[in-house]
């Protein structure tokens, strides 16, 4: 099983960004999805997550710019990123916290290789 996040790049201050991010291998199911970012000297933080079902949490730093959403079927998470200021340039991993195989096997805690965010004018 693997994630494989793509979308990241520069970006002035005010812009917007998608993320995506494809989880592949032989998955039956997917549990919790999510984005994750880390910046320079602090510690990874969560920005948003989304559960099977759909149900979305956000930081409160994102909320309201932010928005993360799901395709079941094709077993991706994506983060539209608006209104971007230089506090959200970080490295942003996406995250799969239970990923149930085709044979069975529950896999924990899977990252994707993540992807830099820069915020500057």
């Amino acid at each position: 099983v693997q994630l494989q996040a793509s979308g990241g790049g520069l970006v002035q201050p005010g812009g917007s960004l998608r993320l995506s991010c494809a989880a592949s291998g032989s998955i039956r199911s997917i549990n919790d999805m999510g984005w994750y970012r880390q910046a320079p000297g602090k510690q990874r933080e969560m920005v948003a997550t989304i559960t099977s079902g759909g149900s979305t949490n956000y930081a409160d730093s994102v909320k309201g710019r932010f928005t993360i959403s799901r395709d079941i079927a094709k077993n991706t998470v994506n983060l539209q990123m608006n209104s971007l200021k230089p506090d959200d340039t970080a490295v942003y991993y996406c995250n799969a916290d239970k990923i149930m195989t085709t044979s069975w096997q529950t896999v924990y805690n899977n990252w994707g290789q993540g992807t830099q965010v820069t915020v500057s004018s």
